[in-house]
């Protein structure tokens, strides 16, 4: 009788030992999932902190691209007047010259009417001479002007690389298990 007793007892007390450390497993285990919760949680936090950073810098570089695009084309326009500028002012000095050259085998009556184009020819290289003036300044300030937003552009362009670089590198940063 004695050994039913033992046996009895031995089987009360093991199924409660082991109800005790299921419980002492379940609690780890349950520990365990929450800090890997907990870590997730951050990870995705940091995540969406760097997808937000990542769009408004797209943002604030399309902005950029925008303002360096529309002095490009300012400056474009101003090479462009200067250029026919100087254009028309040779065919100016071209056409005065003949006309010059011309005037000295002229009658009077030709010569009055010479003169009077030569004096209108004249008066629009002068007016051309003060265009380009006044042109030239403002196409080295634009173009000053675009150096430095190339350069802020360039930033960005940089600031998104090394968000990428970051972003890849995380990516290939092998999990804890």
């Amino acid at each position: 009788m004695r050994r039913w007793m033992l046996f009895a007892v031995t089987l009360l007390i093991l199924p409660a030992t082991t109800v005790c450390q299921s419980g002492s497993t379940d609690s780890q285990t349950l520990q365990a999932l929450l800090a890997e919760m907990r870590q997730l949680r951050q990870e995705l936090r940091t995540a969406t902190i760097a997808a937000q950073r990542a769009q408004i810098l797209i943002y604030r570089v399309q902005a950029q691209q925008a303002v360096v695009t529309r002095l490009t084309q300012r400056v474009d326009s101003n090479s462009s007047r200067i250029t026919q500028n100087q254009s028309e002012q040779k065919m100016m000095a071209t056409q005065i010259k003949r006309l010059e050259d011309l005037r000295d085998s002229q009658n009077e009556s030709e010569r009055k009417q010479t003169d009077e184009q030569l004096g209108q020819m004249k008066a629009r290289v002068e007016q051309l001479v003060t265009e380009e003036q006044d042109i030239v300044p403002r196409k080295i300030g634009l173009e000053e002007e675009l150096r430095a937003e190339q350069t802020k552009l360039a930033q960005l362009h940089d600031e998104l690389d090394r968000i990428d670089k970051a972003l890849e590198q995380t990516a290939r940063t092998p999990t804890p298990q």
